[in-house]
């Protein structure tokens, strides 16, 4: 009886609150959840691709295979329509053994990323697909301890490749010593407005208010860099 009686109110509060949005997107957060999992499988199944296509992206050589594979799925997933997609690449961070660290990390991304970019333009995705490649910061440019390097938060490099970017140019300089930015700096802010505007979204727009003060992904502060768009 009290299970009746409480299904009976339930009944009531649906029928009076035709639609509840807190309902609702937890309903489209689980059926999308359901969709993903059955798609997945067969986006990921890179068995049906060519020994040629597992070649121009390392797939083949044990050095490279990891990351490839990674940068192979990467590809998958922009066909079948991920909007967003982020690959790793570990064991960057350089304090000691640079030389030998360095050689391993490189070789282990540079042909897949080539890969990579390679088969994105020759499907015709590249102009629509923003690819980015970036660490969490820059390193010295003198040494640390016997053979590795610090952290440097002053001047570093990333780069970026199709969706409306200019190819071929490099923006900004760094001082002599590679020490810190000197010449076109893109603040962290710039960089992050620049992303959002090659996405079709203006940051300035993304402001909103909270406890006083207002918020945006680009801190209310950032410009767009306009020099480095096609």
């Amino acid at each position: 009886m009290q299970l009746d009686y409480l299904n009976g109110l339930n009944r009531a509060k649906l029928a009076k609150e035709e639609y509840n949005p807190q309902v609702e997107g937890l309903i489209e957060s689980y059926e999308l959840a359901f969709r993903m999992q059955t798609a997945l499988p067969d986006v990921l199944d890179l068995n049906s691709e060519s020994a040629a296509t597992e070649t121009l992206y390392g797939i083949d050589d044990a050095a490279t295979a990891s990351f490839g594979k990674q940068c192979l799925s990467a590809r998958r997933l922009a066909e079948a329509g991920v909007r967003f997609i982020q690959l790793n690449s570990t064991g960057w961070d350089h304090h000691r053994n640079l030389e030998a660290n360095m050689r391993n990390s490189c070789g282990s991304i540079d042909k897949p990323i080539a890969g990579l970019l390679t088969d994105l333009k020759q499907r015709d995705m590249l102009k629509d697909t923003l690819v980015i490649w970036a660490g969490e910061f820059g390193r010295t440019p003198y040494g640390q301890s016997s053979n590795g390097r610090d952290h440097n938060h002053r001047g570093f490099s990333l780069w970026m490749a199709g969706g409306g970017v200019q190819g071929g140019l490099r923006y900004g300089e760094t001082d002599e010593y590679g020490h810190k930015a000197v010449d076109n700096k893109v603040h962290i802010h710039d960089w992050h407005a620049t992303i959002l505007h090659l996405l079709g979204l203006d940051h300035e727009k993304l402001t909103y208010r909270y406890a006083g003060r207002d918020f945006r992904l680009t801190d209310v502060s950032g410009e767009v860099v306009s020099g480095i768009l096609a």
